[in-house]
């Protein structure tokens, strides 16, 4: 079929511009059209699965409450319980590490691990009050009383147990384990635990009092590389400390 065009007529043309807009625009219907068909769909699997939706929020909730009504009506009404039975179990742990006479020595850890005044001992509170800071603490009084008992199977086992927050007290948890394998004549594992101690809390005195206990160890077995590295790392880092005072001696015996 023939065509023809109208007379004077010109085909109009678009601007740079006005086409840049024209396109924007376009994008711009292209964006709010996806963006309806996707609260469609959205709305749409809402409300085919708002029972289970309204389901998994109500078990949230209710979790949450649980735990907030546990948390204030027997957890630390437990936790305040068991820190009262760890007072007395602690008044007779340090008795017991100030006396001078083994029978009283002994007498007093005696009562620090099964109880004494009508007050849980480091056991007890241990196995009741499981869970709490208390019975966590328990384990570490529990074990330090073992080691200077001379049970060093038991030390190492509740030693192990403890988990602290206290560097301090973890540190000197892990080098009670050391010094309880080296009673029981596990060179190797006593030097895993030394390092572990000095490592775990960088002061004056439990680093460099390890990492001495690492290096005497460790030219025992005649490691003197390792021996000399922990010597001259308290004599560089820990010169204040009391393992630095002979620790030139050590070094040289370190070669």
């Amino acid at each position: 079929m023939a065509t023809y065009k109208k007379k004077g007529y010109k085909k109009e043309k678009k601007s740079g511009k006005e086409l840049d807009y024209l396109a924007k625009e376009s994008t711009t219907a292209e964006v709010f059209t996806s963006l309806d068909e996707g609260a469609s769909k959205l709305e749409k699997f809402l409300e085919k699965n708002q029972k289970w939706i309204f389901t998994g929020l109500a078990a949230v909730i209710i979790l949450v409450a649980g735990y907030m009504w546990y948390d204030r009506n027997i957890k630390q009404p437990k936790e305040q319980e068991a820190i009262n039975d760890l007072v007395t179990a602690q008044k007779y742990f340090d008795q017991g590490l100030t006396a001078t006479q083994d029978s009283i020595k002994f007498d007093n850890f005696d009562k620090a691990l099964n109880g004494a005044d009508g007050k849980y001992g480091f056991l007890q509170v241990k196995e009741k009050f499981s869970g709490t800071k208390a019975g966590n603490l328990s384990n570490f009084y529990i074990g330090m009383i073992y080691y200077k008992k001379g049970d060093f199977k038991n030390a190492v086992s509740y030693l192990s147990k403890f988990d602290g927050d206290d560097d301090i007290l973890q540190s000197m948890a892990y080098g009670t384990i050391g010094d309880a394998f080296m009673e029981l004549n596990q060179p190797k594992d006593a030097m895993e635990y030394y390092e572990k101690a000095a490592k775990t809390s960088d002061n004056e005195f439990t680093a460099p009092m390890y990492y001495f206990k690492a290096g005497r160890l460790a030219l025992d077995q005649g490691d003197k590389a390792k021996a000399k590295k922990y010597f001259e790392l308290i004599k560089e880092k820990y010169p204040g400390s009391k393992e630095a005072k002979d620790i030139d001696m050590y070094i040289a015996q370190a070669g």
